[in-house]
């Protein structure tokens, strides 16, 4: 071998033979010098080995010498190959079967990064990021990766209009007037209409989303209602027999029908689009510089239906909402969120501003119409920060659940000697959150109804023997290149046992799911991961 650094020499070594430079020779040999000299080192501890365990000094001088970098601890990173954290004490199955259902979807949708995080009883005890953060520089996701986290940024913002709402500072059925008098009162088919807070926090307003055409909003309510009519007649078919040849193996089929309902939701085929996706209005490059400038893309628009008779999700309903926590607080809708999170220990938690500094921030894509991952396109979520405009961390996700599931058990508790801290709200005011509200629907969970900013499963057991239907609360979130969700399932308590448990809210577990792709439904994935945690949580309490 030839060098720049002089003529090359060939080197016998113990099962092969080598060349280099004579620089690199000479190198080599005080390395080696160095290496046999006696070690100045601490005296060895029980079981190592010491100034005489020649050995490692030799081959750590070879490496020295020719340049040789050890491999990362933890993995071999640079190869590639995937780094597994270790798994946390006690939840190791649950860790392993949860992972690989993150990565089915993550491979089946094609999604370039995604983060998971689970908490149970209160305490983080996973949280992960598998793929890239940013494609194009090759910047792995983390844990502390932040991402967009769409519609779960209504629950954010129901949290300030409880707050509000239990200081006596809002009126959940005052019209909206009374905090935001630039929107212009409505009338209906000649009739004069109110629109209150409780209205807009449950999608009951009558307010548009960002289709402008009624006929193609009823057009597509009649087909989804149609579709549910269609699954819930061959599910009503399917279980009469199930009944007649005796058989309750009904969890295997659940399992199966939600796979199967996800799998057509998501976006299998790259570039394919929600029907959302393709409004013009989705893509708004102008910056607001208040929420109340921002009112002024709908306030003048037709109601789509007399408020409180129908449902229809609605985003610019949050936006209106924005404009009455502001009015309603005093401060700025931004900074008022802002301090919120603080007082709730989310600190990665901000505002999805393109002109911040926002560290560990992460790309987002879309497919193009020929199937390649792109960027996804430049927006200014200035006129939605309330329905969709925060970004977020796993970790700070986990923490906003348990303040709310904390809030929500802890009058449950007996307070020992008067150590349970309250809860950022009163039970009674997450109960009521968390209260399923009449002529509701959720598209991401059949068996749910929206209540106050969070789609809400009842517990429900039809048939004995049959599948057990567990109380949750959970938002999902879509946004440009961007899915999310939150899921939180509240342990069944037993009101005997709790006097005598040695033991404080909050009590269940929690889920959250983020990614970089837009169009990915992740709702049934956290709820299998839910349950994943939650039957090896209660199988410890057994052992």
């Amino acid at each position: 071998m030839r060098s720049g650094l002089g003529p090359a020499r060939r080197c016998l070594w113990p099962g092969g033979a080598m060349s280099m430079s004579a620089p690199a020779m000479a190198g080599l040999a005080r390395a080696l010098r160095r290496a046999s000299a006696p070690a100045r080192v601490p005296a060895p501890r029980k079981g190592g080995g010491g100034a005489g365990a020649r050995p490692w000094g030799w081959g750590l001088a070879l490496g020295l010498a020719l340049g040789v970098r050890a491999a990362p601890a933890g993995g071999d990173s640079e190869s590639g190959r995937e780094e597994k954290p270790p798994l946390p004490r006690g939840f190791g199955a649950a860790v392993e079967r949860s992972r690989d259902l993150v990565r089915r979807i993550k491979d089946e949708a094609g999604i370039p990064g995604i983060l998971v995080g689970v908490s149970v009883d209160g305490e983080e005890v996973w949280s992960e990021g598998l793929g890239y953060a940013d494609v194009e520089n090759r910047v792995v996701c983390k844990p502390e990766t932040i991402m967009r986290i769409a519609s779960i940024s209504k629950c954010l913002t129901m949290m300030a209009v409880a707050k509000l709402w239990e200081e006596g500072k809002l009126d959940l059925d005052a019209p909206v007037q009374k905090y935001v008098p630039e929107f212009p009162e409505k009338v209906y088919e000649g009739e004069k209409v109110t629109i209150t807070t409780r209205l807009l926090v449950s999608h009951l307003s009558g307010i548009r989303h960002y289709e402008k055409d009624i006929t193609k909003v009823k057009e597509e309510k009649e087909k989804a209602n149609r579709a549910l009519k269609l699954t819930k007649s061959h599910q009503d078919k399917e279980q009469k027999e199930k009944e007649g040849k005796g058989i309750e193996k009904t969890d295997c089929v659940k399992q199966k029908k939600e796979h199967d309902g996800e799998t057509k939701s998501r976006n299998l085929k790259p570039g394919r689009k929600d029907k959302e996706f393709e409004q013009e209005e989705y893509y708004l490059k102008e910056k607001f510089e208040s929420v109340i400038e921002s009112l002024k893309i709908f306030k003048n628009d037709p109601l789509f239906f007399k408020p409180g008779s129908q449902f229809l999700y609605s985003t610019y309903g949050f936006t209106l909402l924005s404009a009455v926590v502001e009015r309603a607080s005093g401060q700025k809708f931004t900074d008022y969120m802002l301090k919120m999170f603080r007082d709730l220990d989310m600190l990665s938690t901000v505002l999805d501003d393109n002109e911040a500094m926002i560290y560990n921030r992460a790309r987002c894509y879309v497919y193009n119409k020929k199937g390649r991952l792109v960027n996804a396109p430049y927006v200014d979520n200035s006129y939605k920060w309330a329905g969709g405009g925060f970004l977020s961390s796993v970790g700070d996700l986990l923490k906003f659940g348990n303040a709310l599931l904390y809030s929500y058990q802890a009058g449950q508790f007996k307070n020992r000697n008067g150590k349970l801290l309250p809860g950022y709200l009163k039970p009674g005011t997450v109960a009521m959150m968390w209260t399923p509200v009449p002529k509701t629907e959720v598209s991401w969970d059949r068996d749910g109804k929206y209540a106050m900013a969070w789609a809400v499963v009842e517990k429900n057991q039809q048939y004995g023997c049959c599948r057990q239907q567990r109380h949750y609360a959970s938002h999902t979130g879509g946004a440009v290149g961007a899915s999310s969700v939150l899921l939180i399932l509240p342990e069944e308590l037993d009101p005997e046992a709790l006097a005598t448990w040695p033991v404080a809210p909050p009590r269940g577990v929690i889920v959250t799911i983020i990614c970089n792709m837009q169009s990915v439904s992740l709702n049934s994935t956290a709820l299998k991961i839910a349950r994943e945690f939650d039957k090896e949580k209660r199988a410890q309490y057994v052992s």
